[in-house]
């Protein structure tokens, strides 16, 4: 693993990017001490992460559920008790 200085890092930041991008991480240090590892991120099969409807297909939203409490909401409106 490559390991440059934290000057090195600043002027050679896009190159180092494209190097760790392309799966070639490297260490940044200070004084000669290893601060920060910079890697590639992944979502570990290669395809991008998806979150829109990761859930799809596990629940079930109620025929009625547009209905559901309708009555308790009516009466918390007109101030009335069932």
């Amino acid at each position: 693993m490559h390991t440059v200085n934290i000057h090195e890092a600043k002027t050679q930041l896009s190159r180092l990017i494209a190097l760790a991008a392309e799966g070639e991480p490297f260490v940044i240090a200070k004084s000669g001490k290893p601060l920060v590892k910079v890697t590639a991120i992944s979502s570990g099969d290669g395809a991008p992460a998806k979150r829109l409807g990761f859930m799809q297909g596990m629940m079930q939203v109620p025929s009625d559920f547009d209905g559901m409490g309708g009555e308790v909401i009516e009466n918390l409106f007109t101030g009335t008790s069932a």
